[in-house]
Protein backbone atom coordinates (compact mmCIF):
# COMPACT_ATOMS: atom_id res chain seq x y z
CA UNK A 1 0.00 0.00 0.00
CA UNK A 2 1.48 3.30 -1.04
CA UNK A 3 0.59 6.81 0.05
CA UNK A 4 1.15 10.10 -1.68
CA UNK A 5 2.07 13.35 0.03
CA UNK A 6 0.03 16.35 -1.03
CA UNK A 7 0.53 20.04 -0.29
CA UNK A 8 -2.04 19.84 2.51
CA UNK A 9 0.12 17.26 4.37
CA UNK A 10 2.93 19.74 4.95
CA UNK A 11 3.10 21.50 8.29
CA UNK A 12 3.10 25.27 8.50
CA UNK A 13 6.79 25.21 9.43
CA UNK A 14 7.62 23.04 6.41
CA UNK A 15 5.64 25.32 4.10
CA UNK A 16 7.45 28.40 5.40
CA UNK A 17 10.83 26.68 5.13
CA UNK A 18 10.12 25.76 1.51
CA UNK A 19 8.95 29.28 0.65
CA UNK A 20 11.90 31.01 2.35
CA UNK A 21 14.34 28.50 0.89
CA UNK A 22 13.09 29.30 -2.60
CA UNK A 23 13.30 33.04 -1.91
CA UNK A 24 16.79 32.65 -0.44
CA UNK A 25 17.90 30.55 -3.42
CA UNK A 26 16.56 33.10 -5.90
CA UNK A 27 18.13 36.00 -4.01
CA UNK A 28 21.56 34.39 -3.66
CA UNK A 29 21.49 33.22 -7.30
CA UNK A 30 20.75 36.72 -8.54
CA UNK A 31 23.39 38.11 -6.19
CA UNK A 32 25.95 35.63 -7.52
CA UNK A 33 25.11 36.44 -11.14
CA UNK A 34 25.40 40.18 -10.50
CA UNK A 35 28.71 39.82 -8.65
CA UNK A 36 30.09 37.47 -11.32
CA UNK A 37 29.12 39.86 -14.09
CA UNK A 38 30.56 42.83 -12.19
CA UNK A 39 33.86 41.03 -11.57
CA UNK A 40 34.10 39.93 -15.20
CA UNK A 41 33.49 43.47 -16.42
CA UNK A 42 36.09 44.73 -13.94
CA UNK A 43 38.68 42.22 -15.20
CA UNK A 44 38.01 43.12 -18.83
CA UNK A 45 38.21 46.83 -18.03
CA UNK A 46 41.55 46.19 -16.31
CA UNK A 47 42.78 44.27 -19.34
CA UNK A 48 41.81 47.17 -21.59
CA UNK A 49 43.70 49.61 -19.37
CA UNK A 50 46.82 47.43 -19.46
CA UNK A 51 46.65 47.07 -23.23
CA UNK A 52 46.24 50.83 -23.52
CA UNK A 53 49.46 51.18 -21.53
CA UNK A 54 51.21 48.81 -23.94
CA UNK A 55 49.99 50.93 -26.88
CA UNK A 56 51.53 54.03 -25.32
CA UNK A 57 54.73 52.05 -24.75
CA UNK A 58 54.88 51.18 -28.47
CA UNK A 59 54.17 54.79 -29.43
CA UNK A 60 56.98 56.01 -27.18
CA UNK A 61 59.63 53.71 -28.65
CA UNK A 62 58.58 53.59 -32.32
CA UNK A 63 60.30 55.46 -35.15
CA UNK A 64 59.71 55.34 -38.89
CA UNK A 65 61.73 55.88 -42.01
CA UNK A 66 60.56 55.46 -45.61
CA UNK A 67 57.32 53.97 -44.34
CA UNK A 68 59.06 51.30 -42.23
CA UNK A 69 58.89 51.23 -38.43
CA UNK A 70 61.70 50.25 -36.10
CA UNK A 71 62.65 50.65 -32.45
CA UNK A 72 65.95 52.12 -31.37
CA UNK A 73 65.80 50.54 -27.93
CA UNK A 74 64.35 47.39 -26.49
CA UNK A 75 60.79 47.82 -25.31
CA UNK A 76 60.31 48.13 -21.56
CA UNK A 77 57.76 45.29 -21.61
CA UNK A 78 59.91 42.13 -21.82
CA UNK A 79 57.09 39.99 -23.11
CA UNK A 80 57.22 41.83 -26.42
CA UNK A 81 60.69 40.31 -26.87
CA UNK A 82 59.84 36.77 -25.71
CA UNK A 83 58.70 34.40 -28.41
CA UNK A 84 55.07 33.26 -28.00
CA UNK A 85 54.80 35.14 -24.71
CA UNK A 86 51.06 35.73 -25.26
CA UNK A 87 51.51 39.49 -25.74
CA UNK A 88 51.92 40.62 -29.33
CA UNK A 89 52.35 44.08 -30.82
CA UNK A 90 51.55 45.17 -34.40
CA UNK A 91 51.74 48.33 -36.49
CA UNK A 92 49.64 48.39 -39.64
CA UNK A 93 47.87 50.60 -42.12
CA UNK A 94 44.64 50.19 -44.04
CA UNK A 95 46.49 50.33 -47.38
CA UNK A 96 49.56 48.15 -46.73
CA UNK A 97 48.39 45.91 -43.93
CA UNK A 98 51.01 44.77 -41.44
CA UNK A 99 54.09 47.01 -41.23
CA UNK A 100 55.71 45.77 -38.02
CA UNK A 101 55.29 43.05 -35.42
CA UNK A 102 57.03 42.44 -32.10
CA UNK A 103 59.61 39.68 -31.60
CA UNK A 104 57.07 37.75 -29.55
CA UNK A 105 54.88 37.43 -32.67
CA UNK A 106 57.58 36.06 -34.99
CA UNK A 107 55.90 32.67 -35.28
CA UNK A 108 52.40 33.97 -34.54
CA UNK A 109 49.97 33.78 -37.44
CA UNK A 110 46.99 36.05 -37.48
CA UNK A 111 44.18 33.87 -38.89
CA UNK A 112 42.33 36.94 -40.11
CA UNK A 113 44.78 39.25 -41.91
CA UNK A 114 41.99 41.70 -42.67
CA UNK A 115 41.84 42.38 -38.96
CA UNK A 116 44.99 44.51 -39.26
CA UNK A 117 43.74 46.25 -42.41
CA UNK A 118 40.57 47.55 -40.79
CA UNK A 119 40.51 51.35 -40.69
CA UNK A 120 40.75 52.92 -37.23
CA UNK A 121 40.09 56.64 -37.09
CA UNK A 122 42.73 58.91 -35.66
CA UNK A 123 42.47 59.04 -31.86
CA UNK A 124 39.92 56.20 -31.80
CA UNK A 125 40.43 53.22 -29.50
CA UNK A 126 38.75 49.88 -30.31
CA UNK A 127 38.72 47.08 -27.72
CA UNK A 128 37.38 43.67 -28.56
CA UNK A 129 37.39 40.08 -27.43
CA UNK A 130 38.09 37.63 -30.28
CA UNK A 131 38.78 33.93 -30.71
CA UNK A 132 41.81 33.65 -32.92
CA UNK A 133 43.69 30.39 -32.57
CA UNK A 134 41.71 27.27 -31.77
CA UNK A 135 39.53 27.68 -28.73
CA UNK A 136 41.70 30.37 -27.20
CA UNK A 137 40.30 33.82 -26.64
CA UNK A 138 42.35 37.00 -27.05
CA UNK A 139 41.88 40.61 -26.10
CA UNK A 140 42.76 43.07 -28.87
CA UNK A 141 43.14 46.81 -28.59
CA UNK A 142 43.66 49.00 -31.67
CA UNK A 143 44.49 52.68 -31.65
CA UNK A 144 44.54 55.02 -34.68
CA UNK A 145 47.21 57.74 -35.03
CA UNK A 146 48.37 60.31 -37.59
CA UNK A 147 52.16 59.96 -38.02
CA UNK A 148 54.61 62.69 -38.87
CA UNK A 149 54.46 61.81 -42.56
CA UNK A 150 50.73 62.58 -42.50
CA UNK A 151 49.83 58.93 -42.93
CA UNK A 152 47.32 57.12 -40.69
CA UNK A 153 48.48 53.98 -38.89
CA UNK A 154 46.99 51.56 -36.41
CA UNK A 155 48.90 50.37 -33.35
CA UNK A 156 47.48 47.04 -32.16
CA UNK A 157 48.20 44.90 -29.10
CA UNK A 158 46.89 41.36 -28.80
CA UNK A 159 47.05 39.47 -25.49
CA UNK A 160 46.03 35.96 -24.55
CA UNK A 161 42.94 36.20 -22.31
CA UNK A 162 43.51 32.83 -20.61
CA UNK A 163 45.09 34.32 -17.42
CA UNK A 164 42.22 36.75 -17.07
CA UNK A 165 39.56 34.09 -17.50
CA UNK A 166 41.44 31.84 -15.12
CA UNK A 167 41.18 34.62 -12.56
CA UNK A 168 37.46 34.96 -13.34
CA UNK A 169 37.01 31.19 -13.00
CA UNK A 170 38.77 31.13 -9.62
CA UNK A 171 36.65 34.04 -8.46
CA UNK A 172 33.49 32.31 -9.69
CA UNK A 173 34.40 29.09 -7.88
CA UNK A 174 35.09 30.95 -4.63
CA UNK A 175 31.98 33.08 -5.06
CA UNK A 176 29.57 30.17 -5.46
CA UNK A 177 31.30 28.20 -2.73
CA UNK A 178 30.87 31.09 -0.31
CA UNK A 179 27.30 31.73 -1.41
CA UNK A 180 26.50 28.04 -0.99
CA UNK A 181 28.00 28.07 2.49
CA UNK A 182 26.11 31.24 3.35
CA UNK A 183 22.89 29.67 2.05
CA UNK A 184 23.42 26.58 4.21
CA UNK A 185 24.13 28.70 7.31
CA UNK A 186 21.13 30.96 6.64
CA UNK A 187 18.85 27.97 6.12
CA UNK A 188 20.03 26.50 9.40
CA UNK A 189 19.53 29.80 11.22
CA UNK A 190 16.17 30.20 9.51
CA UNK A 191 15.10 26.73 10.66
CA UNK A 192 15.87 27.46 14.31
CA UNK A 193 14.36 30.95 14.17
CA UNK A 194 11.23 29.59 12.55
CA UNK A 195 11.04 26.80 15.10
CA UNK A 196 11.29 29.41 17.84
CA UNK A 197 8.80 31.72 16.12
CA UNK A 198 6.21 28.95 15.65
CA UNK A 199 6.74 27.44 19.10
CA UNK A 200 3.60 29.19 20.49
CA UNK A 201 1.50 27.39 17.86
CA UNK A 202 3.12 24.09 18.75
CA UNK A 203 2.51 24.79 22.43
CA UNK A 204 -1.12 25.63 21.64
CA UNK A 205 -1.51 22.32 19.79
CA UNK A 206 -0.06 20.44 22.78
CA UNK A 207 -2.34 22.32 25.19
CA UNK A 208 -5.36 21.48 23.04
CA UNK A 209 -4.39 17.80 23.13
CA UNK A 210 -4.07 18.06 26.91
CA UNK A 211 -7.53 19.62 27.07
CA UNK A 212 -8.93 16.90 24.79
CA UNK A 213 -7.45 14.20 27.03
CA UNK A 214 -8.85 15.90 30.13
CA UNK A 215 -5.52 16.86 31.68
CA UNK A 216 -6.21 20.60 31.33
CA UNK A 217 -9.29 22.77 31.59
CA UNK A 218 -8.25 25.60 29.30
CA UNK A 219 -5.39 27.19 27.37
CA UNK A 220 -2.98 28.64 29.91
CA UNK A 221 0.30 30.54 29.83
CA UNK A 222 1.48 33.62 28.01
CA UNK A 223 0.86 33.62 24.28
CA UNK A 224 2.01 36.28 21.76
CA UNK A 225 -0.31 39.21 21.23
CA UNK A 226 -1.34 37.92 17.79
CA UNK A 227 -2.60 34.65 19.32
CA UNK A 228 -4.34 36.03 22.40
CA UNK A 229 -7.57 36.67 20.53
CA UNK A 230 -7.55 33.06 19.31
CA UNK A 231 -6.71 31.59 22.72
CA UNK A 232 -9.30 33.74 24.51
CA UNK A 233 -12.03 32.76 22.06
CA UNK A 234 -11.03 29.10 22.25
CA UNK A 235 -11.24 29.27 26.03
CA UNK A 236 -14.69 30.85 25.69
CA UNK A 237 -15.79 28.06 23.36
CA UNK A 238 -14.39 25.40 25.68
CA UNK A 239 -16.09 26.96 28.68
CA UNK A 240 -19.35 27.31 26.76
CA UNK A 241 -19.18 23.65 25.72
CA UNK A 242 -18.56 22.55 29.29
CA UNK A 243 -21.46 24.66 30.55
CA UNK A 244 -23.67 23.20 27.84
CA UNK A 245 -22.73 19.65 28.81
CA UNK A 246 -23.26 20.47 32.47
CA UNK A 247 -26.63 21.99 31.61
CA UNK A 248 -27.63 18.84 29.75
CA UNK A 249 -26.72 16.65 32.71
CA UNK A 250 -28.45 18.94 35.18
CA UNK A 251 -31.53 19.21 33.02
CA UNK A 252 -31.84 15.47 32.58
CA UNK A 253 -31.53 14.99 36.34
CA UNK A 254 -34.06 17.74 37.03
CA UNK A 255 -36.44 16.37 34.41
CA UNK A 256 -36.31 12.86 35.88
CA UNK A 257 -36.83 14.17 39.39
CA UNK A 258 -39.57 16.61 38.34
CA UNK A 259 -41.61 13.90 36.68
CA UNK A 260 -41.59 11.68 39.77
CA UNK A 261 -44.33 13.60 41.57
CA UNK A 262 -46.92 13.75 38.75
CA UNK A 263 -46.14 10.15 37.82
CA UNK A 264 -46.65 9.12 41.44
CA UNK A 265 -50.00 10.94 41.51
CA UNK A 266 -51.14 9.26 38.28
CA UNK A 267 -49.92 5.90 39.58
CA UNK A 268 -52.05 6.41 42.71
CA UNK A 269 -55.15 7.37 40.72
CA UNK A 270 -55.10 4.54 38.18
CA UNK A 271 -55.67 1.71 40.75
CA UNK A 272 -58.69 3.55 42.12
CA UNK A 273 -60.16 3.92 38.63
CA UNK A 274 -59.58 0.23 37.91
CA UNK A 275 -61.34 -0.87 41.12
CA UNK A 276 -64.39 1.40 40.87
CA UNK A 277 -64.55 3.16 37.48
CA UNK A 278 -67.94 4.72 38.16
CA UNK A 279 -67.10 6.35 41.48
CA UNK A 280 -65.76 9.93 41.13
CA UNK A 281 -64.32 9.10 37.68
CA UNK A 282 -64.69 12.62 36.37
CA UNK A 283 -62.74 14.06 39.30
CA UNK A 284 -60.05 11.42 39.00
CA UNK A 285 -59.72 11.95 35.24
CA UNK A 286 -59.50 15.69 35.80
CA UNK A 287 -56.65 15.09 38.23
CA UNK A 288 -54.88 12.89 35.68
CA UNK A 289 -55.37 15.57 33.03
CA UNK A 290 -53.93 18.18 35.40
CA UNK A 291 -50.89 16.02 36.01
CA UNK A 292 -50.42 15.46 32.27
CA UNK A 293 -50.55 19.21 31.68
CA UNK A 294 -48.09 19.68 34.49
CA UNK A 295 -45.74 17.08 32.97
CA UNK A 296 -46.01 18.82 29.61
CA UNK A 297 -45.04 22.12 31.24
CA UNK A 298 -42.13 20.47 33.04
CA UNK A 299 -40.80 18.85 29.85
CA UNK A 300 -41.18 22.12 27.91
CA UNK A 301 -39.40 24.09 30.59
CA UNK A 302 -36.52 21.68 31.01
CA UNK A 303 -36.01 21.36 27.24
CA UNK A 304 -35.88 25.14 26.96
CA UNK A 305 -33.28 25.26 29.70
CA UNK A 306 -31.23 22.54 27.99
CA UNK A 307 -31.07 24.18 24.56
CA UNK A 308 -30.80 27.83 25.60
CA UNK A 309 -27.67 29.50 24.23
CA UNK A 310 -24.88 30.85 26.32
CA UNK A 311 -23.80 33.47 23.83
CA UNK A 312 -22.99 36.42 26.01
CA UNK A 313 -19.43 36.54 24.81
CA UNK A 314 -17.25 38.30 22.33
CA UNK A 315 -18.33 35.70 19.75
CA UNK A 316 -21.99 36.73 19.92
CA UNK A 317 -23.81 38.23 16.97
CA UNK A 318 -25.55 41.60 17.07
CA UNK A 319 -29.33 41.36 16.87
CA UNK A 320 -31.69 44.26 16.13
CA UNK A 321 -33.63 44.28 19.40
CA UNK A 322 -36.26 46.76 18.15
CA UNK A 323 -37.15 44.54 15.18
CA UNK A 324 -37.40 41.48 17.40
CA UNK A 325 -39.65 43.32 19.87
CA UNK A 326 -41.98 44.58 17.13
CA UNK A 327 -42.22 41.06 15.70
CA UNK A 328 -43.27 39.63 19.07
CA UNK A 329 -45.76 42.46 19.70
CA UNK A 330 -47.40 41.92 16.29
CA UNK A 331 -47.77 38.19 16.93
CA UNK A 332 -49.25 38.60 20.43
CA UNK A 333 -51.58 41.38 19.30
CA UNK A 334 -53.14 38.91 16.86
CA UNK A 335 -53.39 36.17 19.49
CA UNK A 336 -55.05 38.45 22.05
CA UNK A 337 -57.00 40.60 19.58
CA UNK A 338 -60.29 39.94 21.46
CA UNK A 339 -58.92 41.65 24.58
CA UNK A 340 -58.37 44.96 22.76
CA UNK A 341 -55.20 45.77 24.70
CA UNK A 342 -53.89 49.30 24.48
CA UNK A 343 -50.14 49.42 23.84
CA UNK A 344 -47.86 52.25 24.90
CA UNK A 345 -44.40 51.73 23.41
CA UNK A 346 -41.16 53.63 23.63
CA UNK A 347 -38.64 51.84 21.42
CA UNK A 348 -35.06 52.85 20.61
CA UNK A 349 -34.67 51.67 17.02
CA UNK A 350 -30.86 51.50 17.36
CA UNK A 351 -30.96 49.15 20.35
CA UNK A 352 -28.82 46.02 19.83
CA UNK A 353 -28.76 42.67 21.63
CA UNK A 354 -25.44 40.81 21.65
CA UNK A 355 -26.33 37.13 21.59
CA UNK A 356 -28.57 34.51 20.05
CA UNK A 357 -31.77 35.90 18.52
CA UNK A 358 -33.70 32.87 19.80
CA UNK A 359 -32.80 33.77 23.38
CA UNK A 360 -34.01 37.34 22.92
CA UNK A 361 -37.24 36.14 21.33
CA UNK A 362 -37.77 33.70 24.23
CA UNK A 363 -37.28 36.45 26.81
CA UNK A 364 -39.56 38.91 25.00
CA UNK A 365 -42.17 36.24 24.24
CA UNK A 366 -42.49 35.05 27.85
CA UNK A 367 -42.58 38.52 29.42
CA UNK A 368 -45.00 40.00 26.88
CA UNK A 369 -47.19 36.89 26.84
CA UNK A 370 -47.68 37.24 30.60
CA UNK A 371 -48.46 40.93 30.16
CA UNK A 372 -51.08 40.22 27.45
CA UNK A 373 -52.50 37.27 29.36
CA UNK A 374 -52.88 38.97 32.76
CA UNK A 375 -53.20 42.60 31.77
CA UNK A 376 -56.70 44.10 31.84
CA UNK A 377 -56.56 46.79 29.15
CA UNK A 378 -53.17 48.46 28.98
CA UNK A 379 -49.53 47.45 28.44
CA UNK A 380 -46.53 49.73 28.50
CA UNK A 381 -43.29 48.62 26.80
CA UNK A 382 -39.96 50.42 26.92
CA UNK A 383 -36.83 49.37 24.98
CA UNK A 384 -33.77 51.56 25.48
CA UNK A 385 -30.00 51.70 25.65
CA UNK A 386 -27.94 52.67 28.67
CA UNK A 387 -24.47 52.48 30.15
CA UNK A 388 -21.12 53.50 28.72
CA UNK A 389 -21.26 54.18 24.99
CA UNK A 390 -24.97 53.21 25.13
CA UNK A 391 -24.10 49.57 24.45
CA UNK A 392 -26.25 47.98 27.20
CA UNK A 393 -29.88 46.96 26.61
CA UNK A 394 -32.87 47.62 28.90
CA UNK A 395 -36.32 46.01 28.47
CA UNK A 396 -39.21 47.11 30.69
CA UNK A 397 -42.77 45.72 30.45
CA UNK A 398 -45.71 46.88 32.60
CA UNK A 399 -49.36 45.87 32.67
CA UNK A 400 -52.53 46.77 34.61
CA UNK A 401 -53.35 43.21 35.66
CA UNK A 402 -53.41 41.67 39.15
CA UNK A 403 -49.61 41.57 39.27
CA UNK A 404 -47.37 39.10 41.08
CA UNK A 405 -47.75 38.84 44.87
CA UNK A 406 -44.83 40.36 46.69
CA UNK A 407 -44.03 37.13 48.49
CA UNK A 408 -43.79 35.32 45.12
CA UNK A 409 -41.71 37.90 43.23
CA UNK A 410 -38.36 36.58 44.44
CA UNK A 411 -39.40 32.95 44.09
CA UNK A 412 -40.46 33.11 40.42
CA UNK A 413 -37.07 34.62 39.56
CA UNK A 414 -34.97 31.99 41.32
CA UNK A 415 -32.55 30.59 38.74
CA UNK A 416 -33.01 26.84 38.45
CA UNK A 417 -36.20 26.76 40.50
CA UNK A 418 -37.74 23.30 40.28
CA UNK A 419 -40.47 23.04 37.67
CA UNK A 420 -42.72 20.85 39.79
CA UNK A 421 -42.86 23.51 42.52
CA UNK A 422 -43.72 26.43 40.24
CA UNK A 423 -47.19 27.91 40.51
CA UNK A 424 -49.59 27.71 37.59
CA UNK A 425 -49.46 30.64 35.19
CA UNK A 426 -46.68 33.13 35.85
CA UNK A 427 -43.85 30.87 36.94
CA UNK A 428 -42.38 28.50 34.39
CA UNK A 429 -42.01 31.18 31.72
CA UNK A 430 -40.28 33.58 34.12
CA UNK A 431 -37.97 30.82 35.34
CA UNK A 432 -36.92 30.24 31.75
CA UNK A 433 -36.38 33.98 31.31
CA UNK A 434 -34.30 34.07 34.49
CA UNK A 435 -32.08 31.24 33.25
CA UNK A 436 -31.51 32.94 29.88
CA UNK A 437 -30.82 36.35 31.39
CA UNK A 438 -28.44 34.86 33.96
CA UNK A 439 -26.53 33.00 31.25
CA UNK A 440 -25.76 36.39 29.67
CA UNK A 441 -24.73 37.92 32.97
CA UNK A 442 -27.81 40.14 32.89
CA UNK A 443 -30.30 41.16 35.56
CA UNK A 444 -34.06 40.73 35.91
CA UNK A 445 -36.35 42.27 38.49
CA UNK A 446 -40.07 42.13 39.33
CA UNK A 447 -41.93 45.03 40.90
CA UNK A 448 -45.34 46.65 41.04
CA UNK A 449 -46.24 48.82 38.08
CA UNK A 450 -47.73 52.29 38.27
CA UNK A 451 -50.46 50.86 36.04
CA UNK A 452 -51.45 48.60 38.91
CA UNK A 453 -50.12 45.29 37.65
CA UNK A 454 -46.65 43.76 37.32
CA UNK A 455 -43.51 45.47 36.10
CA UNK A 456 -40.69 43.29 34.77
CA UNK A 457 -37.35 44.83 33.87
CA UNK A 458 -34.47 43.04 32.10
CA UNK A 459 -30.98 44.48 31.64
CA UNK A 460 -28.34 43.00 29.36
CA UNK A 461 -24.86 44.40 29.79
CA UNK A 462 -22.28 44.23 27.00
CA UNK A 463 -19.02 42.76 28.34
Amino acid sequence: MTSTTTATDYSLQTRLLIVFSILLGVFLSLTGIVLDRAFRNSVEAGAQDRLQGHIYLLLAGADAEAGEFYFLEDLQEPRFSQLNSGLYGFISSAENGELWRSDSARTYTVPEPDLLRQQVDVGQTLFDRVALQGAETYFILRYGILWEDNNEYSFSVIENAAPYYSEISNFRTNLWSWLGGVAAVLLLIQFFLMKWGLSPLQRMAKDLKQIESGNKDKLEGEYPRELRGVTDNLNLLIESERKQQSRYRTTLGDLAHSLKTPLAVIAGILPKLSKDPAQDSSEQLASVNDQLDRMNQIVTYQLQRAVQSNSGSSLAKHVNAAAALEKVLDALAKVYTDKGMKLETQIDQSAVFSGDERDLMEVLGNILDNAFKYGQSKIRVNLSRFGKDKRDLNIRVEDDGPGIPEDKQEFVLQRGARADTLVQGQGIGLAVVTDIVSSYGGEISVDKSKLGGAKLEVMFRKN
